[in-house]
């Protein structure tokens, strides 16, 4: 019974989870402006979605959303890895104090985290637009690659570093060629999180985006709901993220477990 319990809890966790986005899904595929409400299949709302000029806005607030995430990542991503391995190098309580500092922004409420980079901005008189929500972004994502760079370093020999330096390899070189090859599953790790976060962020950006008119896709779907309903074109828009993004996940586990794999049979031989 213990058992019988325990998977009904975990299946029921799954359909409370899945369940939504499954009916969202269905019912992209349908002309019915009203979820909820099926009309017929169709894949109108998809075409209606990549139609050129019927809805501007939407698009344009999806191209925002996705040059933002791009470089918030790429930056995060540099500049989190440079990061993790200085704290990596570091001993003592100054490396218990670090990470103690870089846990703080993922544990600070992001409301708390939007209102200080707003007035922040501000007070330097900064004009809000691309640029504030980019900084913005970076800010909040770089201490998640840290986190997903760090333990990459942990398991990594660190003598290997130290013999790439006394065969003759200058820092840089071996950085190039030691480090990084063995640190690049947590940058990609953290690439991926940064990239989704940045997407998927509102709290933080509807402080920075100012009133020039810059919407990102968070804060389109903040107004539209206000207006009173969903544009029915987000249906299909968000099968397509989730579809996107299951997608990825399961080529990253594929290879992952390939890799496993690998360097199982290399130990083994």
């Amino acid at each position: 019974m213990k058992k019988f319990f325990a998977q009904a809890y975990l299946w029921l966790l799954l359909a409370l989870l899945y369940a939504p986005i499954l009916i969202i899904a269905i019912f992209s595929f349908t002309e019915a402006k009203v979820l909820g409400n099926w009309t017929g299949f169709s894949t109108k709302l998809y075409t209606s979605l990549f139609q050129s000029g019927a809805h501007h806005s939407l698009v344009s607030a999806i191209e925002n959303t996705l040059i933002i995430a791009l470089i918030s990542a790429g930056v995060s991503t540099l500049l989190g890895s440079i990061a993790a391995i200085g704290i990596d190098r570091l001993r003592g309580h100054k490396r218990a104090v670090l990470n103690t500092l870089n846990n703080i922004p993922m544990l600070n409420p992001d409301i708390i985290t939007g209102i200080s980079l707003f007035l922040l901005f501000v007070s330097f008189g900064i004009s809000q637009g691309y640029t504030t929500v980019i900084l913005a972004h970076i800010t909040f994502c770089t201490p998640y690659v840290v986190l997903c760079v760090l333990p990459r370093l942990q398991q990594m020999n660190p003598n290997i570093f130290e013999a790439a330096l006394d065969l003759g390899a200058t820092p840089f070189q071996a950085l190039r060629k030691v480090l990084i090859p063995e640190i690049k599953p947590g940058m990609i790790s953290g690439f991926i999180l940064a990239f989704t976060l940045s997407i998927d962020d509102f709290a933080v950006t509807i402080f920075t985006i100012g009133t020039e008119g810059l919407e990102t896709l968070s804060t389109f779907i903040y107004a539209d709901a206000r207006k009173g309903g969903l544009t029915p074109e987000l249906r299909p828009l968000s099968t397509i993220i989730f579809a996107t993004v299951l997608l990825l996940l399961v080529v990253i586990n594929i290879r992952a477990e390939r890799n496993r794999r690998k360097e199982e049979e290399e130990t083994a031989r």
